[in-house]
């Protein structure tokens, strides 16, 4: 096999993780598992396909034995036995990551997917500070002269990585002619360089996993950390996964999930703006039943969004696994602290819902909510580290639930149509420019928001949805109208140069996939082409 590193850009200290060493793992896990990705992300093609058909999705007829047996998964380590409160956020600049650490939360999710642009500077400086937080030596001076530093007051929170998902491609590392899987690249580097380390640390190489539509999808990974300890000499059961069930042909497969990696698995987790994302894309050709309100009011209380994770936390705790919360969002206006205080009030309302369900923990986005999401749950977990006791037995849920979108409260306003076309330009604006992670309106999008967003502006095209406040139809005209109208808005914002380099382009994009006859399945795919 033939590897070779395309970005032309020198990057400092980027020979520290492409060693040759690190480089021939990476190519042999991209040999050993690459072929079995493709055909899983054919078997998505396929299976949405057959949805389609039948408009039916329901759980699986062939793994009745494994929802019905008796098994759980391996039991936590005891970094990850309390993980009440989560930070999530980038790895990189190296500010946010130690920022991340000494937060005071319990775990940091540290997003080397959708908070994360893939340049490939930005992949490298991740590792780079994922690999320096671990040695404790990760330290960062502000052009200001300010310098950040890990505490050594309190236990810095637990890492926690989240690679890409199985979908992307690492243009950057070619084999054989081919790009390399983005999923191998990023946990391959990450767990040849600091797998040790964190092992004697007390903790170990913990992922989030991402966007898996199957069961198959979870025993390609769990035969990739098999494969990883061995062929490291890493104790087997170090790896601990953490799945994103953020698709809807995912929550209909919790048990099988866990099953496949029962050996390895720590949790699920649920993931609000995906999983609507998902029934978006898996369901655009079934009419308006399946047309979503105004994404801002589509709340976890409605039924649908409740019967997913009241299901989410009995098959949890049915399994010994953690059920992890969604995330807050809210990022602090100092202007405005009546309408922080505000948003402050809605997070604590909905960290109550979650801890008083049967969730273990949550995520926020920002170090301010810390305290708030840990109040919550201590009020409810008092000296226990979670609430795997809380096992749900009253709980059941049927297809007809998970899939009953019409009970969802709302409707599909213009307002909302403007708001999705600011938020998906503005997002992919800013991606494109390397900042995978952004404010907008208060609030810390990632990839996820900009894919909801331009998902329900195609989907209100397809189905000719009816503006509620305009009692206008939304049409590939109207939808032009408005976006050449949030543009220019952001021309205002962003400035003429950034405007033209990064705004630009980002809106002809979102009017390519928005206004195209078929559906593009990842907004990240075709932005990714238009990144340094």
């Amino acid at each position: 096999m033939a590897l070779s590193v395309t970005d032309p850009h020198p990057i400092e200290r980027a020979e520290e993780i492409l060693t040759p060493e690190a480089l021939a793992f990476v190519e042999e896990l991209h040999h050993r598992f690459a072929g079995t990705r493709t055909e899983l992300l054919k078997a998505r093609v396929v299976k949405r396909e057959q949805v389609a058909r039948t408009g039916k999705l329901d759980f699986l007829p062939e793994t009745r034995d494994v929802r019905e047996g008796d098994w759980t998964v391996a039991p936590a380590p005891a970094a990850l036995q309390d993980r009440r409160v989560e930070m999530t956020g980038p790895a990189t600049p190296a500010k946010m990551a130690i920022n991340a650490l000494n937060s005071g939360a319990k775990v940091w999710l540290a997003d080397l997917e959708d908070a994360s642009t893939p340049t490939w500077p930005n992949v490298i400086d991740a590792l780079l500070n994922l690999r320096d937080a671990a040695a404790g030596t990760l330290k960062y001076t502000s052009p200001e002269g300010k310098e950040y530093s890990l505490r050594t007051d309190a236990p810095l929170a637990v890492v926690v990585a989240r690679p890409r998902g199985w979908h992307m491609d690492e243009r950057h590392l070619i084999i054989n002619g081919q790009p390399a899987v983005g999923a191998l690249v990023d946990f391959g580097l990450h767990f040849f360089h600091i797998a040790r380390q964190l092992i004697s640390n007390g903790h170990g190489p913990y992922y989030y996993l991402p966007k898996m539509e199957s069961h198959l999808e979870a025993r390609l990974w769990n035969d990739v950390f098999v494969f990883a300890q061995d062929h490291l000499g890493i104790p087997q059961g170090s790896v601990r996964a953490t799945v994103l069930i953020e698709t809807i042909p995912a929550a209909f497969e919790m048990d099988e999930i866990l099953y496949e990696l029962r050996d390895h698995a720590s949790g699920l987790n649920a993931g609000r703006w995906d999983y609507l994302f998902s029934i978006i894309k898996y369901f655009r050709d079934a009419g308006a039943s399946f047309v979503l309100p105004d994404r801002a009011t589509v709340a976890m209380t409605a039924p649908f969004m409740r019967a997913y994770t009241e299901l989410l936390v009995k098959t949890c705790h049915h399994r010994g696994a953690f059920a992890m919360g969604g995330m807050a969002a809210v990022i602090p206006n100092r202007r405005e602290p009546d309408v922080t205080a505000q948003a402050f009030e809605k997070v604590r309302s909905d960290k109550t819902r979650e801890a008083n369900d049967g969730f273990d923990g949550s995520w926020v986005a920002h170090p301010d909510l810390v305290s708030t999401c840990r109040e919550v749950f201590d009020s409810v977990l008092g000296d226990r580290p979670n609430q795997l006791d809380k096992q749900r037995p009253e709980v059941s849920v049927t297809a007809d639930q998970l899939l009953d979108i019409a009970s969802a409260d709302g409707q599909v306003t213009e307002a909302g149509l403007r708001l999705n076309l600011y938020v998906a330009v503005a997002y992919t604006a800013v991606w494109v420019s390397g900042n995978g992670a952004v404010a907008i309106h208060n609030l810390m999008e990632d990839a996820a928001t900009a894919e909801i967003s331009r998902s329900q502006v195609w989907q209100q095209i397809r189905n000719k949805s009816v503006l509620a406040d305009t009692g206008n139809t939304v049409t590939r005209e109207l939808v032009e109208k408005i976006l050449a109208e949030e543009t220019e808005k952001l021309r205002g914002e962003a400035g003429e140069e950034s405007f033209q380099k990064f705004y630009l382009p980002a809106s002809r994009l979102i009017a390519d996939i928005c206004l195209s006859e078929e559906y593009t399945d990842f907004l990240t795919t075709p932005a990714y082409e238009l990144i340094g």
